[in-house]
C-alpha cells in the first residue's frame, strides 16, 4: 500500500459537536436530533434529513450560513478527534505511506483540520474541491491527490454509499471502519462485506495492512480486485 486516503466525519472526526450545535441552533433537544438521525440512518436515509423532520422545507446551506453569520458555525478542536487518528496517521507517514483526508465537508472544515497540523501529507474537503461524494468525480480527485496507482490506495471510509462504493467503482482498495452510525448499522450488510476488502474497527489496524501485497477479500474478483459495481440495496444512502 502506498497511499491511504480517509474520509471526514466518522472516520477522523467524531459528529457529537456537530448534530449538538445543530440541535441548539433548532431549539431542541440534542437527544431528539440524535434520535431522528439515527432514524434516517436505519432507514438508509441522509443523516441530514433528520433536520428536514424538525424543520419541514429548511434550506440547509442557508441555515449554515446564518449560523456562521451568527458566530454559531462550524468548530474543530483535538477533542473531535477520535483517539487513534493521530497515532494511526502518523505510525503510516513512519511507515513511508502516504497520507491524505478527503472528504466531504465546507472550506472551513478543510481550515480547521489544517490548523490541527495532523500527520497527513494532504488534507482537502469537497468544498475546496468543488465536488462532494459519492459523485465519481470526487474519486477521481482522490485517485490523482492519491500519487499512487489505484491497486495501491486505499480509501478508508464509514458510510457505504459515500465511500464504499464509490470508491470501488474507481478502482481503489477499500476498508470499510465500523465506526459511527452508518458504519455500525451497515457494517454487516451483504453489499458491504462483499464490497470492502478490509473490514476494520479502528484506524490504527491499517499498519498492518502496510507492506507486501495482501490477499484480496473473499467478495473480490477472481483476479484479487475488489468488484467495482454493486446493485446495493442500500438505495437512499447517499
Amino acid at each position: 500500500m502506498e497511499t491511504i486516503v480517509l474520509g471526514i466525519g466518522e472516520t477522523l472526526v467524531r459528529d457529537d459537536r456537530r448534530w449538538s450545535s445543530w440541535a441548539d441552533w433548532l431549539g431542541v433537544p440534542p437527544h431528539t436530533l440524535s434520535a431522528l438521525v439515527g432514524a434516517a440512518v436505519a432507514q438508509g436515509h441522509d443523516a441530514t434529513d433528520a433536520l428536514h423532520t424538525l424543520r419541514p422545507g429548511m434550506d440547509v446551506e442557508a441555515a449554515y450560513r446564518a449560523r456562521s453569520a451568527a458566530g454559531r458555525g462550524e468548530h474543530l478542536d483535538e477533542s473531535d478527534l477520535y483517539p487513534d487518528v493521530r497515532p494511526a496517521l502518523g505510525e503510516l507517514r513512519a511507515a513511508g505511506v502516504r497520507v491524505v483526508v478527503a472528504g466531504n465537508g465546507s472550506a472551513r472544515t478543510g481550515e480547521l483540520l489544517r490548523a490541527l497540523d495532523l500527520p497527513a501529507d494532504l488534507v482537502v474537503t469537497s468544498a475546496e474541491w468543488c465536488v462532494r461524494k459519492p459523485d465519481p468525480e470526487f474519486f477521481a480527485r482522490v485517485a490523482e491527490a492519491a500519487e499512487a496507482p489505484p491497486a495501491a490506495t486505499l480509501y478508508v471510509g464509514d458510510h457505504p454509499a459515500d465511500d464504499l462504493f464509490p470508491a470501488a467503482a474507481a478502482g481503489l482498495r477499500t476498508a470499510h471502519l465500523r465506526r459511527g452510525p452508518y458504519g455500525h448499522w451497515w457494517a454487516d450488510h451483504p453489499d458491504v462485506v462483499e464490497t470492502a476488502e478490509f473490514r476494520i474497527d479502528t484506524l490504527t489496524e491499517l499498519v498492518g495492512l502496510v507492506g507486501p501485497a495482501h490477499p484480496a477479500h473473499p467478495g473480490g474478483g477472481e483476479d484479487g480486485e475488489p468488484r467495482a459495481e454493486r446493485a446495493s440495496t442500500l438505495r437512499a444512502v447517499r
